[in-house]
């Protein structure tokens, strides 16, 4: 690890490790797989003419996708986000960066420009993101003035416990982030959006954050990428053996994705984004069945992007839009609306979690 970029070091792990499938969940899933579609042999629809679009915080999308937030902090994080940024400019897809907090420790022009996306992206609904912790530890000034300076149209605040605890040298002390978030959904001119980072959203906290006057959230759920196994390799490289025991013993720790979303979608947010696990176009309809806004890709673009470049990532996302674009055909759905009222069945284990209390 650098000594003179240790936030720098962590994002290259971070990068390295999410190209790979070393650090998804090992038995929970999303729960996804448990929303199932009713089949209707006579759509009366014309395949060619079924509408993908759908509004985001106010902007027109072409499909519900965002490409998920993944990275920020240094040169190959850079060329990773103008790359996905662009491919989201070009197939009208959002995109999220990866956590600012970089860019607030180190205030250089490098670290700055690998958030800079919004010159190949000039229409693209763009995410900026910033810890709770760090949003705590800032004045609503200067949380501002970062997200202007990368031109973004919201922030993401993401809450993150599970993974800070694995975390060598992560935070510990998470006092105050419902007054914190509160704060910025009340004073910063453009919108907040709560997210979690793989471990999910309970119902809970989503009727506390609503109280706080949250009305945007992104699940971030259990089933994909664990950022606690994330954290749990890089525990394992610098052989910290505590780090690395707590985090193989909350490696499966969260809220599968779907169940996530089935607790939220009945308490009245505007905006729930779909992310954590989410793999193909048939996960993106069922998260939008079971009551989300749109879906995020994260790890899933980031493997394809690395295993054939630009080419490999504009292909996995086009096989996401024909399998969604099958999926509407295949209910009847003519439009995102009229899929999210779609007939479908849920399996018991999600029944049981939407239903607990």
């Amino acid at each position: 690890m650098s000594e003179a970029n240790p936030i720098g070091s962590r994002k290259a792990d971070h990068l390295a490790l999410c190209a790979t499938d070393e650090v998804a969940f090992r038995d929970k899933t999303t729960l996804l797989e448990q929303v199932r579609f009713i089949h209707d042999a006579l759509p009366d629809l014309d395949a060619d003419a079924l509408d993908t679009s759908c509004t985001l915080l106010g902007k027109p999308l072409k499909a519900p996708l965002v490409i998920a937030a993944m990275t920020g902090g240094t040169d190959q994080a850079a060329r990773i986000n103008r790359e996905l940024a662009s491919i989201a400019e070009e197939h009208g897809f959002g995109f999220g960066l990866g956590s600012q907090r970089a860019m607030h420790v180190r205030s250089d022009a490098g670290t700055k420009s690998s958030y800079s996306v919004r010159d190949v992206a000039p229409k693209a609904l763009i995410l900026g993101n910033l810890g709770v912790v760090q949003a705590r530890q800032m004045t609503l000034e200067e949380i501002e003035a970062l997200v202007r300076s990368i031109e973004a149209d919201a922030l993401c605040i993401h809450l993150n416990p599970a993974m800070e605890l694995v975390q060598p040298g992560g935070d510990r002390d998470f006092r105050g982030g419902l007054d914190t978030i509160a704060a910025a959904v009340r004073e910063l001119p453009f919108p907040v959006i709560v997210k979690e980072t793989g471990c999910g959203l309970s119902r809970g906290v989503g009727q506390r954050l609503l109280g706080a006057g949250v009305r945007h959230v992104d699940t971030s759920g259990a089933g994909g990428t664990s950022w606690v196994a994330v954290e749990t390799k890089r525990a394992e490289a610098v052989a910290d053996h505590a780090a690395r025991a707590l985090g193989e013993a909350l490696w499966d720790w969260g809220i599968p994705t779907a169940a996530s979303v089935g607790m939220l979608a009945p308490l009245g947010f505007e905006t729930i984004i779909a992310t954590g696990g989410v793999s193909s176009g048939i996960d993106v309809a069922r998260a939008i069945a079971l009551g989300a806004s749109a879906a995020g890709i994260a790890r899933p673009v980031l493997m394809a992007l690395t295993a054939g470049g630009r080419e490999g990532a504009v292909g996995f996302l086009r096989g996401v839009l024909a399998e969604l674009r099958a999926v509407m055909l295949l209910t009847g759905s003519p439009d995102i609306a009229a899929l999210r009222r779609s007939k479908r069945l849920i399996g018991a284990e999600l029944r049981l979690w939407i239903e607990t209390d």
